[in-house]
This record gives C-alpha cells, sequence and structure tokens, in this order.
C-alpha cells in the first residue's frame, strides 16, 4: 500500500526495509498518479533487478495506492506452460496433417497409376476393337484433317500407315487411294461431299471398287462439324442375299423356277392386256415313286433331273417351266392362238420324256399325265386356272396315266362331288350310317352253306344305296378306310358268334389296311371281343397287297396265320397275277373271278384258266370258290371242272344280317333219291327271308 505522496505504507509479503521507504520520484509511480492511480503492465524497481508485472488501483475515498505485483516469470509461467502444451498439439496436429496429405498424395497417386493404366488398357481395348472391326472406320475433325482410322480401312484399299495417319486431310488420303487404284473419279468433286457442313447429316450409299467389290458407307457428321464414316465390303453378303433369293424361289435340285414364282409369273400374264391367251400345264411323272423306293433317292434325283432338261428342251422361248414339288411340274405357254399349239408342246413333251437317257448307269424314259387349263377360258384368276389344271391332271391320271386332258367343267362337278362323298362319309363314320350284308358260300358238293362273306353297303339318306365301287376308292384315298375296316371286322365277328360253328365269315382287307404294322393285333382285338373263334374268321386280300410290297405282306399273312386265321386270295386272274405268291404263302382259298365264271360255258380259254388254277389249288389243299355264278349252267360247269365252292346269285344276292339269320343259315340239305331242285335268280339285294333264292332240295325224309 502507497500513500499518494510515495510512502510505502504496507506490503505482503512483509519487508520492513522497505516500509516507509518513498517511491515518489520514481517513473511508475509519477504515471500511476498521472492516470488517477489506475495502471497496469510491466514494472521495474530500482531496487530489485527482476522484471514484475501488476497493477495500481487508487481508492477512492482513501489517498492510498493498492499495487500488486507478481514476477513476470511466476506471472507468465501458466501461458507458457499452456503454450507449450498448445504447440505441442499444434506440431502433433501438424506432423498428423502431413502424414494425412502423405497418405492421401499417396491414395490419389495410386488411383492415378489406376486411372491411367485403366486408361491405358481401355485405349488398347478400343484399339484393338477398332483395328479388328469389320468395317473400316474414319473419324475426322471438322477440317477434314484424320483424327481415327483403323487398320480394316487400310487392308480394305491396300494404303499406306505411313500416309493414312492422323493429321491426314481427306484430299491426301483419297488421292493416295486413287495412286493405288482404290479409287476412280474426281478426288475434289468426291471430297466436297464431306467437307459441306451443309451437307446431310447421314448418309448410307453403296459405291464399287474397280476390283468389283461392293462397299457400303455410312457417314454421320458431329455437332463440331467432323464427321465419322463407316465403310463395309457388303460382297459376300450381295451374294449371299442373292443365293438366298435364287433358293427361295428356285427349286434347288433341278434349278427350275419354285411354285412361288411361277404363281407370280402366272398373274404377272393376268394382269397384262385382257384377253391374252395362255395355257397352264400341270405334269405329273408316272412311276416315280417306283424309282425312287426300289433304286433309292441318289437315282431318283438324278431322273429328276434329266426330266428337268427334257422339259426345258421341250418349251418355246416364251414358255415358263417350274417345278412344282416331288415329280410334279408346271408349264406356263404364252401367246398361244389355238389349242393346237398346247396339242403340239404335249407332243414335243411326250417324245422328249419317253426318249430314253442314262442316269448313273441306267437307262430310263419317262411319261407324263398332264393336265391343261387356257386362260380365260377356264378361269378368270389364277385360283380358278391352277384349280382347273389340277383337276384336268387329276383326270388324266384317273384315265390310266401316260396321257393328258383338256378342263372340262365337269371335272369340277365330279371333284365336288367327291369332297361332298368324303363329307359324307366321315359323317356315316361318326353316325353309324353303315351297314353290312353277308352273301352265302355253298359247298358245291354238300349243297350246304359254309360261310358267308361280309359286304360293306351304305345307305345314304339322299342318295339310297350307293355302291361300293363309288366310295370305296374315297375311303382309301383319305385313309377313311382304316376305320371302317375295324368297323366291318368287329361287326362281322360279332354277328358270325351268333351262326352255327361250322359256318365262317369272310371279310375283306384292303390294302391300305394291310400297311398298317398293327393289323394282326386288330384282328386278334375284334376277336377276342366277338369271342368268334379265329378258325372261323377268314380274311380275303387281293393280289395289291402283295404287289405293294410282298415282304411285309407276306410277315403280316404269317402272322395272321399264326392266329388261326383263314387266308382267301380273291379275284385271282385279274389284274398282275402270279404263280409266285401262291408258291411264297399257303393260301386256304382261292377266289376265281366272276369275270372267267360269266365267260366259263361260251368261252373255252376260261375253262382252261379255272381248270388250271383247281388244279394247282387242289395241288397245294386249298379250295377254290367261283364268284358270280348266276345259271344252273355255270354252276355245273365250273363243278365239273373242279371248284369245291360257289358263290353268286343263282343261290342268293348279299342279305342283311337278320335275313341270314332267319334263313338258316348253313342248314342246306344233302340231296338224295327222289330229290326236287328248283332255283330262282334275283335281282342283286334281298327281300324277305323266305324269297332268298336258295337252292332249295327236296329229300322224301325231310321237309322243305
Amino acid at each position: 500500500m502507497i500513500h499518494r505522496n510515495g510512502t510505502i505504507i504496507a506490503r505482503y509479503p512483509k519487508d520492513d526495509t522497505l516500509v516507509g521507504y518513498n517511491v515518489a520520484g520514481s517513473e511508475a509511480f509519477q504515471r500511476a498518479l498521472a492516470v488517477d492511480g489506475n495502471i497496469s503492465g510491466r514494472f521495474t524497481s530500482e531496487r530489485l533487478p527482476e522484471n514484475k508485472v501488476g497493477a495500481v488501483k487508487s481508492l477512492m475515498h482513501f489517498p492510498i495506492l493498492i499495487v500488486a505485483t507478481t514476477r513476470t516469470e511466476a506471472a507468465l509461467a501458466d501461458w507458457r506452460a499452456q503454450t507449450r502444451l498448445q504447440f505441442g498439439a499444434a506440431s502433433l496436429a501438424i506432423v498428423v496433417v502431413i502424414v494425412m496429405v502423405f497418405l492421401i498424395v499417396r491414395q490419389l497417386r495410386r488411383q492415378h497409376t489406376a486411372a491411367q493404366h485403366k486408361l491405358s488398357e481401355k485405349s488398347q481395348h478400343l484399339d484393338t476393337a477398332i483395328n479388328n472391326m469389320t468395317q473400316g472406320l474414319l473419324l475426322f475433325d471438322s477440317f477434314g484433317r484424320l483424327v481415327i482410322c483403323n487398320r480394316r480401312y487400310i487392308d480394305m484399299f491396300g494404303l499406306s500407315p505411313d500416309v493414312v495417319k492422323p493429321g491426314c486431310h481427306l484430299r491426301d488420303l483419297i488421292r493416295h487411294r486413287q495412286e493405288r487404284g482404290s479409287f476412280i473419279g474426281d478426288v475434289d468433286a468426291y471430297c466436297a461431299r464431306f467437307l459441306d457442313p451443309n451437307s446431310s447429316l447421314v448418309q448410307d450409299t453403296i459405291t464399287s471398287t474397280p476390283d468389283g467389290r461392293t462397299i457400303r458407307l455410312i457417314f454421320k457428321r458431329s455437332p463440331d462439324g467432323g464427321w465419322a464414316t463407316t465403310l463395309e465390303d457388303v460382297t459376300e453378303g450381295r451374294r449371299d442375299q442373292a443365293r438366298i433369293e435364287h433358293l427361295a424361289h428356285y427349286d434347288a435340285l433341278t434349278n427350275l423356277p419354285n411354285r412361288t414364282l411361277f404363281q407370280r409369273h402366272a398373274e404377272g400374264l393376268l394382269l397384262e392386256a385382257e384377253g391374252r391367251k395362255f395355257a397352264i400345264l400341270y405334269i405329273d411323272i408316272d412311276e416315280f415313286k417306283r424309282i425312287n423306293d426300289t433304286l433309292g433317292h441318289l437315282i431318283g434325283d438324278e431322273f429328276l433331273k434329266g426330266v428337268a432338261e427334257r422339259l426345258r428342251q421341250s418349251v418355246g422361248a416364251e414358255d415358263f417351266i417350274a417345278r412344282l414339288g416331288g415329280d410334279e411340274f408346271a408349264i406356263l405357254q404364252d401367246g398361244i392362238e389355238s389349242a393346237e399349239d398346247v396339242h403340239a408342246l404335249v407332243a414335243r413333251i411326250y417324245q422328249a420324256l419317253r426318249t430314253p437317257f442314262d442316269c448313273h448307269g441306267h437307262r430310263f424314259s419317262s411319261d407324263a399325265s398332264i393336265g391343261i387349263a387356257i386362260a380365260p377360258r377356264d378361269g378368270s384368276d389364277l385360283f380358278d386356272l391352277l384349280k382347273s389344271a389340277d383337276l384336268a391332271m387329276y383326270a388324266a391320271k384317273a384315265a390310266g396315266r401316260r396321257t393328258y386332258r383338256f378342263f372340262d367343267p365337269e371335272m369340277e362337278q365330279q371333284a365336288n362331288h367327291r369332297r361332298e362323298l368324303e363329307a359324307d362319309l366321315r359323317a356315316a363314320l361318326a353316325e353309324g350310317g353303315f351297314e353290312l350284308h353277308y352273301q352265302p358260300q355253298v359247298d358245291l358238293r354238300s349243297d350246304v352253306v359254309t360261310g358267308c362273306e361280309a359286304l360293306l353297303r351304305w345307305r345314304h339318306p339322299v342318295r339310297g344305296m350307293v355302291s361300293p365301287a363309288d366310295f370305296v376308292p374315297v375311303a382309301e384315298e383319305t385313309g377313311l378306310i382304316e376305320e371302317i375296316g375295324q368297323w366291318v371286322l368287329r361287326t362281322a365277328c360279332a354277328e358270325a358268334a351268333t351262326w352255327p360253328s361250322h359256318v365262317r365269315v369272310a371279310v375283306n382287307v384292303s390294302p391300305i389296311q394291310f400297311r398298317s404294322e398293327t393289323l394282326s393285333l386288330k384282328v386278334a382285338a375284334a376277336l377276342n371281343e366277338s369271342g368268334l373263334d379265329p378258325r372261323r374268321l377268314e380274311l380275303e386280300i387281293t393280289e395289291a397287297v402283295l404287289i405293294a410290297d410282298d415282304d411285309a405282306a407276306l410277315t403280316t399273312l404269317n402272322q395272321l396265320r399264326a392266329l388261326g386265321i383263314h387266308i382267301a386270295l380273291d379275284d385271282f386272274g385279274t389284274g398282275y397275277s402270279s404263280l409266285q405268291y401262291l408258291q411264297r404263302f399257303p393260301f386256304d382259298k382261292i377266289k376265281i373271278d366272276r369275270s372267267f365264271v360269266k365267260e366259263v360255258t361260251r368261252n373255252s380259254s376260261s375253262a382252261s384258266i379255272i381248270r388250271a388254277v383247281v388244279s394247282i389249288a387242289a395241288d397245294r389243299n386249298m379250295i377254290t370258290t367261283a364268284e358270280g355264278v348266276e345259271t344252273l349252267q355255270q354252276r355245273e360247269t365250273v363243278q365239273n371242272l373242279g371248284c369245291t365252292q360257289m358263290q353268286g346269285y343263282l343261290f342268293s344276292a348279299a342279305c342283311p344280317a337278320q335275313e341270314i339269320r332267319a334263313a338258316g343259315v348253313g342248314e342246306g340239305r344233302r340231296r338224295g333219291r327222289g330229290v326236287r331242285r328248283k332255283t330262282r335268280l334275283l335281282q342283286p339285294g334281298c327281300g324277305r327271308a323266305s324269297e332268298i333264292a336258295f337252292l332249295r332240295i327236296r329229300d322224301s325224309n325231310s321237309t322243305e
């Protein structure tokens, strides 16, 4: 404490030497008084050399100044300690920051290196992709200088990489192409198309090179004025496309136009001047299937090539020839004046086809069934004309093949009739419209009915009774004969199961049915279903079964024989009869065709044929049945010739099952002394059972 006069009144820590000491002359005291006793800062003492810091405060009501000081070192000790701590922390933070910066820099360097590597890798991949493109690639800037060029472009035109490189101007590049012979034309005019900034943004053009290649050029301008161009060699693609188009319109085997191109050409003729006459000829090669089946498809294909060549030689310069498929060809004969022009062409065709030609060591001559339609007489549009030619061709085939027919409207009526017949057949099959009639077969020695032949009948609700000769061929062509034949077999077996045990039932089997490998299984199923003894079933086949594929047919026949079924050869003596069939398979019965029986009393050759057949059959223990016996004279003659059975109107026409049962099938009587015979010839069909024309026999010990 210091009085205002400068005397030290008291001190802490206590120091007696300083109490009473006057400091009025000191600079610090004078400065304190000057500011009314309020001051702070550094203080120095004359007596104590150390520096101090402190503050002076003047009391308000007393003439006393309070002076508080401390050594500078003591005052700054905490600050210095804090400063050292902060400096250490700052140093540590700086070290951490430096380490972090180092780590960040190192990571950035790594990322940069990885990015550079990835960019380099991508650049390599891009270069690889660009240089392995199938198209040539060019990229130009807005000044026409080359930026990118791939290897494909250089190889495509045989250019030098020393010339075609980035910085090369378009004109220099095209001139270089001109020097190498891959460009012909005006260089400046060509370049102007690309350098003109007003040219279209996208161009797709086809150009040709002097060496005959076709190049597709696609040009696309970028927003900055530059452009990219791709060039692709489409020579092979164009050739492949041409080949594909050729294959789409031409037959691969004969190189003739196909059905599509033929119809297109015909439509073109129809669209030309009205009243223009031309002929369409549909040609079906006869017996081609036999060549294919016996000699193989290789010979068959060569045969078709030979046929195609001969047809080419036959037509005129304005005529159009095509292969429709298989063994069917067609010719458009243009500019005809009359039917005589068509007759002349047909004559040339037959002459060419019938001339033998060599085919891999085989000598062939061919023939054909030809259908002809004349435009516009036979149709106003292509569909009608083609249909007319097709109908005429089928008419030629139905007439025995090896001939030709012009379209006649009656052919269409017959075709419509056949379609209606097919539809009615399907309906009859679904609705049970068929029925079976049975014609007895009589033993000529005992006059006993030993069997009945099941004959299919169709009672049409509108047409009445339809002849089997009309509907059976249609059923065979459409495949319905399979289902119809199964119905006949099941129905006949079920009916025969109700007859006396010594009476057989005979069922005709179509050649179409014989193609089925499961025929024997179907027959076994019908027998099992009806309970009929297999020995009472007799299947009648024609020689057509054996002609089609005798090995397969004989296998099926042996399977049926193994079931215990009897096999009869029907209509023997007609068609392609061969004694070899009788040798290869032991038939149980031979049925002599009615054509021989009809002439047996008037024609000695018919009798000789029957006698020969009977002799062969007897030698092999076969039954011989004479079909179509209508008179007593025929009966006596065939019996004298050795036939064992007869079948015909003399005894009975075919009758429904109920009338056969009512007449007592199998109850014929043996003739004895005092026998009286009465025979009545009926027209086809049956009335009441009592009116059936059985051979009536009276015995003195029996009733009629």
